[in-house]
């Protein structure tokens, strides 16, 4: 009786398995594409901060002057981030929705790994087409409460940002389904989103404090 169960569930083992390796293989290829894809658009991303830099200097240099420097200025802060995420993210659109495309479709018998994958690609979606905030207008609109109101769509833009899940897959979820010359993609693509995430840090830094300072906000 118990070999017969054993032998009734193989069938469904090995298909899931198999489903796992096929989901596998399809994200490591695209994520592989979306990464390099990234690291080509570097320059790309860091010309638009810096045009949207000279926009709010022509049209609010110091607009933000006076402003508070404590927690209730985070809000303002954040959205000055979303900004530059917004400029950014917009030159990957047309990688990010190739990305997109591929891995929605994509399921692991592991429902953490289908939920990392969904989340990161809805996550990357999003970014890749967001309104560029309108920071003259909100700015503005913080200086004329005399620094105590946040403008409501400033708040809820924050809310709906923080909600959303940026990572990719971990390898060590992956690892047990990669097969053959996926193992260098993976390792490649690591590789290539380490790059990313430095440059984001340290570019996004500079191009966040010159923003700040073209708006007059001290945050």
């Amino acid at each position: 009786m118990i070999a017969a169960a054993a032998l009734g569930l193989a069938p469904a083992a090995a298909s899931a398995s198999s489903g796992d390796v096929a989901a596998t293989h399809a994200y490591i290829r695209a994520n592989y594409a979306l990464a390099r894809a990234g690291v080509a658009k570097i320059g790309a991303a860091e010309a638009a901060a810096q045009a949207l830099n000279r926009k709010l200097a022509r049209e609010c240099p110091r607009v933000g002057a006076g402003s508070p420097e404590n927690e209730l200025a985070q809000p303002m802060s954040y959205e000055v981030a979303v900004a530059l995420w917004a400029v950014a993210y917009r030159t990957a659109a047309g990688p990010i929705r190739t990305f997109f495309n591929a891995v929605r479709p994509l399921h692991w018998s592991n429902r953490r790994m289908t939920r990392i994958a969904h989340e990161y690609a809805t996550s990357l979606r999003v970014l890749s087409t967001l309104s560029v905030p309108d920071l003259c207008a909100d700015v503005r609109a913080w200086t004329a409460s005399g620094f105590r109101t946040i403008p409501p769509n400033v708040a809820q833009l924050d809310q709906r940002l923080e909600a959303l899940e940026g990572e990719s897959v971990p390898p060590k979820l992956l690892a047990p389904f990669v097969r053959g010359s996926d193992a260098r993609l993976l390792a490649r693509t690591r590789s290539l989103e380490l790059k990313l995430a430095e440059t984001e840090f340290m570019v996004g830094q500079t191009d966040w404090i010159e923003v700040t300072e073209t708006l007059g906000l001290q945050l």
